[in-house]
Formats: structure tokens, sequence, C-alpha cells
């Protein structure tokens, strides 16, 4: 009989089975809302902006971010927009809609709480080691995927 044990580095399996747990984790807060990942991924960040953004800058950002390429998102968006859940503005920006809004603040509400749980489980300190070191994998895989 074998016992499980903390593993001693981190690795791809690792990453994965922490990125498929979050996954799950925004999967159950979508339940009963019409979106998908790719849909929530916009609309969570063109919220984030903060103000709207101009579409094609916003389109590029997301797939880079994501590795998605930029059909799949501009998928996305226009979904989001068919729904009312982002609109044009007059100068031809994106910007989410009162609804689109109250969308995320659910999702948010209902994914928080887990996330928040997990995440207080780890010191601050070790979060932040965790964070530099995710960055820098991730910054050096982009630049490793710009190559052919």
């Amino acid at each position: 009989m074998s016992t499980a044990t903390a593993p001693t580095t981190l690795n791809p399996s690792i990453i994965g089975q922490a990125e498929k747990h979050h996954t799950a984790v925004l999967t159950r807060a979508l339940a009963g809302t019409t979106l998908d990942e790719k849909q929530w991924i916009v609309l969570n960040q063109a919220l984030a902006a903060g103000e709207p953004i101009e579409h094609s800058a916003h389109t590029a950002r997301i797939a880079a971010m994501t590795q998605w390429a930029t059909t799949e998102v501009e998928t996305a968006a226009n979904a989001l927009l068919a729904k009312g859940l982002l609109a044009t503005t007059p100068q031809g920006l994106l910007e989410p809609t009162d609804t689109g809004k109250a969308v995320v603040g659910k999702v948010r509400t209902e994914s928080g709480a887990i996330v928040a749980a997990a995440y207080g489980a780890v010191p601050a300190e070790d979060l932040a080691t965790a964070a530099r070191v995710l960055v820098t994998i991730t910054a050096r895989m982009a630049q490793e995927l710009t190559h052919p």
C-alpha cells in the first residue's frame, strides 16, 4: 500500500491539475448562465478593463492571453453582443452591459468562495512565490511558441 506524498517540485502535471480544478469551479459557477468558458473570459476581461475597449485590441489581448485563435475570441465576443451582455458604444468600443455586469458578479460570487478558501489555505508569501514562478514559466513558454 503506497502513501501519497506531497510533490517535491512544480511540474506540468501539478499545473495541469490545478488548471483543471479551476476550470471545474468556473464550470459550476457558469451553470445556469448561457456562457461557455471563452465567452466568460471575454466578458470578464472586458469588465476588468474598467472602461470601454477597442474591439480588435481586446480580441488580440484575449487571444494572446489564452493562446486561442483570434477567430475563436471573435466568435465569443459576437455571441456576447448577440446575448446583450456586451454592447458597442457610439464610438465603436466594447463595454459590458448592466446585464453582463450582473452575470459577471454572479459568477464571481459563486466561484469566489471556493477559490478564496483554496488560496486562503496557502501563506501569502508562498502565493507570491508561486505567482512569480508561474509568470516566468508562462513568459518563457510564450517566447518559445513564437518560434516555429
